[in-house]
């Protein structure tokens, strides 16, 4: 069975005992007899348990539900008990000769008012940044789960489309179709154990990104050139998995879907100063039966990825031409 969660935990407690004792010192010193005497204790403890009552149960039961008119006649019933204890109590006992021979309500009201409103202050003020906290960590988990689902779109995204290249190559008995299989097996040996982090190795990134080229490299062969050198990576640099092979993927699909020759695509990958440096560019014949290269799961999903892991820390560009399509894209990787 699941742990029942405290009324109130040991932090806050602590919290509480500590922030009573010090407005008791304020409430109960004077220059004139810096002594604290019994009645003071006493008096204080009154006000102590009234503001209490009102922290944990007027101000979860009314204030945060928004019954405020509920909120408002219980504080005045708690206050006018507290008040009575003061004038009926409490001075007969301590003051029979003095304080206890009058009515002074609304002086005791005046004095009792600003303690209630420090108490219950510092409680609501308490609450409200357990509240933020909680709010941080669902905003956390939203974004996560946000982020495994659009990384669960991405595998069999890129599983279809290279199984079906597959297929036209042993369709057509191709000897190209082993390399083929050991491209696709290290392709997907990285993206379904490697790239499991939230962040991985921009050198392992970049090696996937070897690798998926030299697989779609294959397809075009004869009717065209990539070209891509894989830069030298002197730092331990870590970017989110699968963000900069969706660019790749829409270049190789879209030129060799409008193309059947002079296809050409370039990819430029450098780090300077932290900063990702991508750029992709593919040639393409802006025909009727190509699919707008503005759309598609992989490219939306990249986006939204981009916007969860990097806010702030990201600039990306798609530029088309006529016959160009363009991707320029910068990330800070110290974000």
């Amino acid at each position: 069975m699941p742990k029942k969660k405290s009324i109130i935990s040991i932090r806050e407690a602590i919290f509480q005992l500590v922030l009573n004792s010090v407005v008791f010192v304020f409430y109960g010193y004077s220059r004139n007899n810096p002594q604290f005497e019994e009645y003071e204790y006493v008096f204080f403890l009154n006000y102590a348990v009234g503001a209490l009552i009102i922290n944990y149960w007027l101000l979860p039961s009314y204030i945060y539900t928004k019954k405020y008119l509920q909120f408002s006649i219980y504080f005045i019933v708690i206050a006018m008990a507290m008040m009575f204890m003061e004038e009926f109590v409490l001075e007969q006992i301590y003051f029979p000769d003095t304080r206890g021979q009058r009515f002074f309500a609304l002086g005791n009201l005046l004095s009792m008012l600003p303690i209630i409103g420090i108490l219950s202050g510092f409680k609501f003020a308490w609450d409200a940044l357990g509240k933020q906290k909680e709010v941080e960590e669902l905003k956390d988990t939203v974004k996560e789960s946000e982020l495994q689902f659009l990384k669960s779109q991405i595998n069999p995204h890129f599983l279809f489309n290279n199984l079906n290249n597959l297929y036209a190559h042993a369709i057509e008995n191709s000897p190209q179709t082993p390399t083929i299989i050991l491209e696709l097996s290290a392709v997907m040996r990285y993206m379904l154990y490697d790239c499991q982090a939230k962040y991985v190795s921009l050198s392992k990134e970049i090696e996937h990104l070897s690798n998926f080229i030299n697989l779609n490299n294959l397809q075009i062969e004869g009717r065209g050139k990539v070209n891509f050198e894989m830069p030298k990576i002197t730092q331990d640099h870590r970017i989110a998995p699968l963000i900069l092979i969706v660019f790749v993927e829409n270049a190789f699909k879209h030129s060799s879907s409008s193309q059947t020759e002079n296809i050409e695509i370039s990819i430029e990958l450098e780090v300077k100063q932290g900063q990702l440096h991508f750029t992709c560019a593919n040639s393409y014949m802006d025909q009727t039966n190509t699919q707008d290269i503005n759309s598609g799961i992989g490219l939306e999903n990249v986006k939204k990825r981009l916007q969860l892991l990097y806010p702030e820390a990201h600039t990306l560009d798609i530029i088309k031409s006529k016959n160009e399509y363009q991707v320029k894209l910068k990330v800070d990787l110290n974000h």
